[in-house]
């Protein structure tokens, strides 16, 4: 599959207020309170906040600038597959050059934020709970200092699609001393072949995932991440700081997923996306209006070296400008399910040239 290497472009420097950062020595999870009957009305005091602004019409909290995904770096299983056949997915560690690929990807988010001209800006990261992600983690997250980390929450939703347990041996004996959850290489090859031939998206490894069965559980994950948003899970009770900077790191599949997801891209058009390298990151930067796009940090260029055409483009430049909650009715998609409009506009315009 070919990769796609993405450089950034800086954006243009946003004045905001100062905000205070405050002293993160200790993390509070709730406190109790004896107060509607027994059950503690501040142990979950985002909700509280919730409920209050929006009986009393108050301004929401401010929405995370960015969503950063970020793919694990160079693991062990990407420079020899045969290491699947004697280690657990779930175990593959980074290569050396896995660990520098996502120290450097810490310190390419940090340059992006610190651009922003925002005095109290903070990350907050979401982790596949997988051995190479968690890796990739710690060391994107030797870009950031203690007061910087807004929080971190692992997220077994954004695993790596489920390629299927392969057996050496029947009815779960043992053999050559491994059991189970191991791949066979030869195998893989030949499913990998017929997934090629099926559609990347429909195609369920046996006893495993098909990508359609990520995009299931990758909704529920949105819903949930959307919910932190609107809550503003980030960041204490009472703050407003405009400067949160979301960071997803999860596995090259499951992240093309989560943006056809989150964009409503179709079938067809995810399997026109590449693949972005090891230790890389697609930028989904909060628009004029609210909403996020690519095209606020991506350049045309590198987004259609990710795969999306040119009604994906125009979407994605309408989503620069767009409010939450709005609806393109306009899209320009919509002529990948309708045909006949060629025809009405034929039909129009024989009629305008009539004598």
């Amino acid at each position: 599959m070919p990769v796609l290497s993405v450089t950034f472009a800086p954006t243009p420097a946003i004045p905001f207020s100062r905000h205070r950062i405050p002293s993160a020595t200790k993390i509070q999870c709730c406190s109790s309170s004896q107060a509607n009957n027994g059950y503690a009305s501040s142990t979950f005091p985002e909700k509280q906040r919730l409920a209050s602004s929006s009986v009393a019409g108050k301004v929401p909290p401010p929405r995370p600038h960015r969503i950063i995904l970020v793919r694990h770096g160079e693991s062990e299983g990407n420079v020899d597959e045969s290491v699947y056949t004697r280690t657990a997915d779930p175990k593959i560690s980074l290569t050396e050059k896995g660990k520098a690929q996502a120290r450097e990807c810490g310190k390419a988010i940090r340059e992006m934020i610190k651009k922003d001209g925002i005095e109290s800006w903070k990350v907050y990261f979401y982790v596949s709970p997988y051995r190479r992600t968690r890796e990739t983690l710690r060391f994107v997250g030797r870009a950031f200092e203690r007061s910087r980390i807004a929080g971190v929450r692992e997220e077994p939703r954004l695993r790596e699609q489920d390629f299927g347990i392969e057996l050496f041996g029947t009815n779960l004996q043992f053999s050559r001393g491994k059991k189970g959850n191991f791949q066979d290489r030869e195998k893989m090859r030949v499913e990998k072949k017929l997934r090629n031939l099926y559609g990347r998206f429909f195609f369920r490894f046996p006893d495993g995932e098909s990508a359609a069965d990520v995009y299931d559980r990758i909704t529920g994950f949105r819903e949930t991440l959307r919910s932190d948003i609107d809550i503003g899970r980030f960041q204490p009770p009472g703050d407003r700081n405009p400067g949160m900077n979301l960071v997803i790191v999860s596995h090259g599949l499951t992240l093309r997923v989560f943006l056809m997801r989150w964009y409503k891209w179709t079938v067809e058009q995810f399997h026109g996306l590449n693949n972005f390298g090891n230790g890389r990151m697609m930028v989904m930067e909060k628009g004029y209006g609210g909403r996020y796009s690519l095209a606020m940090h991506h350049t045309e260029d590198e987004l259609r070296k990710f795969g999306l055409t040119d009604d994906m483009l125009a979407d994605q430049e309408w989503q620069k400008f767009a409010k939450p909650g709005e609806l393109n009715y306009d899209c320009p998609m919509l002529t990948s399910f309708f045909t006949h409009f060629d025809d009405e506009r034929s039909t129009s315009d024989s009629k305008l040239i009539m004598p």
